[in-house]
């Protein structure tokens, strides 16, 4: 696939913030450009929200997760360092 280049203005500020929020992902600024216009394309929306919602997905492990926690069930006791350490060797 042939790339080509999409500038954009904005300000300072929000190019510095989408930066460091590339950054702490790990990924490229255009990464993150080019899903968002690939799902605007495929969804034919645009959604602008601040909002966090979890993903379907993310919903059934969450709720997995608390039905655990209610059963005592998965859960790894508190240890300290050198027990942190042996503890895969014991599974």
């Amino acid at each position: 696939m042939t790339k080509t280049i999409l500038n954009i203005k904005t300000d300072l500020e929000t190019k510095e913030q989408l930066q460091r929020f590339a950054a702490e992902l790990g990924i490229p600024v255009s990464v993150i450009m080019n899903a968002q216009i690939k799902q605007m394309l495929r969804d034919r929306k645009i959604i602008l929200s601040t909002e966090l919602e979890p993903t379907p997905y993310l919903e059934k492990i969450m709720r997995q997760v608390e039905a655990d926690l209610a059963a005592n069930k998965n859960m790894t006791p508190a240890m300290d360092v050198k027990e942190a350490i042996a503890y895969p060797d014991s599974l």
